[in-house]
Order: C-alpha cells, then sequence, then structure tokens
C-alpha cells in the first residue's frame, strides 16, 4: 500500500485523518458490544429465528437503531480516511465509495426498520407479517446494496493485494467477499445475515486499523 507521505502532509491532516480510521476502527467493536448484549437481554430474541435487525422494533429498539447509525456513521469516517490514505495503486478511488454506500445502507438499515414478526417483540403473532411495509421493504434493499458494496470493496482490496503479492491479506479478503456474497438459505438466514454482519464489522475494523499504520 501506498499512503500519503508524512514528509509532505501537514500535521493537522495527519491526525485528522487518523481520527477518521479510528472512529471507523470502533465502528465494528460498538456493533459487536451492543448487538451481543441486547441478544442476551431482549425478551423473546432467539437468533435462529430472529435476524438482528429485528432488534430495532419495540420499546427498546431504539438501541439497534441507534447502533445501526452510529456504526454507519464510523463507516463513513473510514472511508473519508481510506480516501485520505490510499493515494496509489488500485482500488484507490472505488474503495472509499464503495465503504461509504455500505455506511450509508447501515444508517439506512437502522432508519428504517423490519416488521415485527415470527413472535418477535413479544406479544407478535408467531408467522411472518401478513404484509411488508414501506419501511420493511426499504430495510431490505438497504441491506442488500450495504453488503454487496462491501463485498466489491472487499474484492477491490483482494486485488489490490494480490497485485502486491501480499498473499494473507489477499485470501483473507477473498474470503470475506466469499461469505457477504453467499445465497441466502432460508432456513438458516437470520444466522447467516449474523455472520455476515461479523465479518462485515471484523473486516472494516482489521481495514481502518492497517491503514492507522501508514498514517
Amino acid at each position: 500500500m501506498t499512503a500519503t507521505a508524512h514528509t509532505t502532509t501537514p500535521v493537522g491532516v495527519r491526525r485528522s485523518t487518523d481520527r477518521l480510521l479510528i472512529a471507523g476502527a470502533l465502528a465494528g467493536p460498538l456493533f459487536f458490544a451492543s448487538v451481543g448484549v441486547q441478544m442476551l437481554t431482549r425478551e423473546g430474541f432467539d437468533i435462529t429465528r430472529h435476524p438482528i435487525s429485528q432488534l430495532a422494533t419495540g420499546d427498546s429498539g431504539w438501541i439497534q437503531i441507534a447502533t445501526f447509525v452510529l456504526a454507519g456513521l464510523g463507516v463513513l469516517a473510514l472511508a473519508a480516511g481510506t480516501a485520505r490514505t490510499l493515494t496509489e495503486g488500485r482500488g484507490r478511488r472505488a474503495l472509499p465509495i464503495l465503504l461509504a454506500v455500505f455506511g450509508l445502507g447501515s444508517i439506512a438499515s437502522g432508519l428504517f426498520t423490519m416488521d415485527p414478526q415470527y413472535g418477535f417483540p413479544v406479544g407478535t403473532p408467531d408467522g411472518p407479517a401478513a404484509r411488508m411495509s414501506w419501511h420493511g421493504i426499504a430495510h431490505s434493499a438497504a441491506a442488500a446494496v450495504a453488503f454487496g458494496a462491501l463485498a466489491v470493496a472487499a474484492i477491490v482490496l483482494t486485488v489490490r493485494h494480490a497485485g502486491r503479492r501480499a498473499v494473507l491479506p489477499a485470501v483473507l479478503g477473498g474470503a470475506a467477499a466469499l461469505v457477504l456474497l453467499l445465497p441466502m438459505s432460508p432456513d438458516h438466514m437470520s444466522v447467516q445475515i449474523a455472520v455476515n454482519g461479523l465479518v462485515a464489522f471484523a473486516w472494516t475494523t482489521a481495514l481502518a486499523l492497517w491503514l492507522r499504520r501508514s498514517v
């Protein structure tokens, strides 16, 4: 990776870039901690039946909504930091744009909530929503675009690493892209979505920490 040289970049710019990357690195741990606590404490939630996005429904749904928004803002900060850090080579233009799409998609996923269904929140009929609402449709579309953009970002970074003969990062990036692009299984969709979220935010956190080495 070729990054902005310390000798030609003002100290203030380097510091602000570092802060952007730190915000990007914190998005993943914030998401994991919030979702993990909610999964253990929200009555009636079952990860084998309920996608993590359903945590945004019910009286305590504001917590997951805020989690999506804050994590998305962190990814937007990462996109800005990436644009400042990657100044040469393959993917330097595409990667920040794809990260920004993922960040915006995460924010939209929080603002447009899923419909209550399958007994969650408690008191909801035990079955699929009779009719998907407009915000439920918007949520599904935002999530699909977000994960798709991140999968392409992982491919872009994999190609960049492969061109520089960095085998391990290339393999890890390719594996992340493969997981994100796997077709959804109707029988295990909620678990698969959770795995996708884990891979997505672990990847963005690793990217932010990697880029910080060059600031």
